[in-house]
């Protein structure tokens, strides 16, 4: 009797027979042959996002431009000197208008046309060769009401007319006003008082007259056409 007959007979498991046997290495090729499809699929889809994220990292660099930073405060008037700024490569918004890096010497000598704070990037507007006032003009500050000024808000540069109004009982003479031609420098508010203090530019022959009138509070601000 053989060992297989003796197996059977004692109620022990059949050996396997010789179809089965060679059936397992196949079954097994199958399952990973449909399995490799999909582990390419996978490899070409990261290989692919890889590829993309480099090509952003690249423009994201390429998209970025050296310019001036402000690296100490320099207040409005000052001269701007070598160690005051400093170059930056960032991504600079298409709205502003940024000095580029490479224009650092040509800046020495310059002065501030504004209050300049460290950190800030500078931009062409912030810069200038001239002072305020220029020769041959003066500075007056004159405090105004809501009611002695338009509600449209004031900006540096604007054309405007100081005007005299009437006096206390405010008797109206078919006289001409006196008017001072004047240019704003710059516009500020006082919040205990609720009034706006605007300084203006005008030649010096005018300058002691509108502060006199000025001091009085007889006087409005009328603002002229902005299109040149």
């Amino acid at each position: 009797m053989s060992l297989d007959t003796a197996l059977t007979n004692a109620g022990g498991p059949p050996p396997p027979s010789p179809t089965q046997t060679q059936a397992g290495p196949a079954a097994t090729a199958r399952v990973k042959a449909h399995r490799r499809p999909w582990v390419f699929a996978l490899m070409a889809a990261l290989v692919a996002a890889g590829a993309l994220g480099t090509a952003f990292a690249f423009t994201s660099v390429n998209d970025t431009q050296e310019v001036l930073v402000v690296a100490n405060d320099i207040k409005r008037g000052e001269t701007i000197d070598a160690g005051d700024l400093t170059v930056v490569r960032v991504s600079v918004d298409p709205a502003l208008t940024p000095v580029p890096g490479s224009q650092r010497a040509e800046l020495e000598g310059s002065r501030a046309a504004v209050d300049l704070w460290a950190g800030t990037l500078l931009t062409e507007q912030a810069v200038t060769d001239s002072l305020v006032p220029g020769e041959g003009e003066s500075l007056v500050g004159i405090s105004l009401t809501p009611a002695q000024m338009p509600s449209e808000p004031l900006y540096g540069g604007d054309a405007v007319r100081i005007v005299t109004t009437p006096g206390d009982q405010g008797e109206v003479t078919d006289e001409e006003p006196v008017t001072i031609e004047a240019v704003v420098v710059g516009v500020s508010r006082v919040e205990e008082t609720g009034e706006t203090v605007v300084d203006v530019s005008v030649p010096e022959r005018e300058a002691a007259d509108l502060a006199a009138r000025a001091a009085t509070g007889r006087v409005a601000l009328v603002l002229d056409a902005r299109e040149r």
